[in-house]
């Protein structure tokens, strides 16, 4: 039951997965192909004019390396911020967006224990998670040579896309916890989209204002905090994400196993 019910919501959102992840990774190869403009010194001026804080915020001082561009701009900004949303969405849409829809009374009324449910659902937040971090991966791997990213290696582009799958696990798990204890989707989505806003200002802005210790509350710190592009597999930062998941997701099932559908 547990494997039918991942795959139901697998198939029931294929196409928003196929989406995000197509997406994702263009995306992803496009502005990585920017790369050897950049190092070029195409951009030189224009950093140049931005803030010394701003430039440190956004980690903008190194654009002339591989890893550096691509830590600064496509991972560090653009690419985590498409994915998180991925998470969210279906996060928000696990447990609260069913729930509002009148669907999670129907399948309550089978034999299926609303832990097996969660678990599900998280089953299948994984799997789009991990199926978009690979998607990134290997399109990555289709341009590094022709983008002139050859100085990151296989594995280290590996190291950052296994932290950005699970970045998206942990929003996601966010989203399902929040989801499992209010039962509102409005409430749900507007919360974690909150959270997640809120901990990348502070992942980007607490070293320029004085407070670099707050890094370590945001989960952005822990999926780029040890620059996976230059030093591969940041094993104690991955798992700190997997922990904190798996705490978000104890808690979401037991808040849901004890109180009584809105709907």
């Amino acid at each position: 039951m547990f494997d039918a019910m991942t795959t139901k919501t697998l198939r029931e959102g294929h196409r928003a997965l196929v989406g995000f992840a197509a997406g994702t990774a263009l995306v992803a190869a496009a502005y990585a192909g920017f790369y050897p403009q950049v190092a070029g010194g195409a951009m030189d001026q224009t950093v140049q004019g931005f803030s010394p804080g701003l430039r440190e915020a956004l980690r903008m001082d190194d654009l002339a390396s591989a890893a550096g561009y691509l830590g600064s701009s496509v991972f560090g900004i653009i690419v985590p911020l498409i994915a998180v949303g991925y998470g969210i969405t279906v996060g928000t849409r696990a447990v609260a967006g069913d729930e509002e829809a009148g669907q999670l009374d129907l399948l309550l009324a089978h034999p299926v224990s609303r832990t097996r449910l969660i678990l599900a659902r998280f089953a299948a937040l994984t799997t789009g998670a991990l199926l978009i971090a690979a998607t990134v991966w290997l399109a990555m791997l289709a341009i590094r040579s022709g983008a002139e990213l050859r100085d990151i290696s296989v594995t280290q582009f590996a190291a950052q896309c296994a932290a950005l799958a699970l970045l998206t696990i942990t929003f996601g798990t966010i989203a399902l916890a929040l989801g499992a204890i209010t039962g509102s989707r409005a409430t749900t989505l507007g919360a974690t989209a909150g959270i997640a806003v809120l901990t990348y200002a502070v992942h980007t802005m607490a070293g320029p204002i004085g407070v670099d210790g707050l890094r370590y509350l945001s989960p952005f710190h822990y999926y780029d905090g040890g620059e996976p592009l230059r030093h591969g597999f940041q094993w104690a930062h991955l798992a700190i994400l997997a922990g904190a998941t798996a705490l978000l997701l104890a808690v979401g099932v037991r808040a849901f196993n004890r109180r009584d559908l809105t709907s």
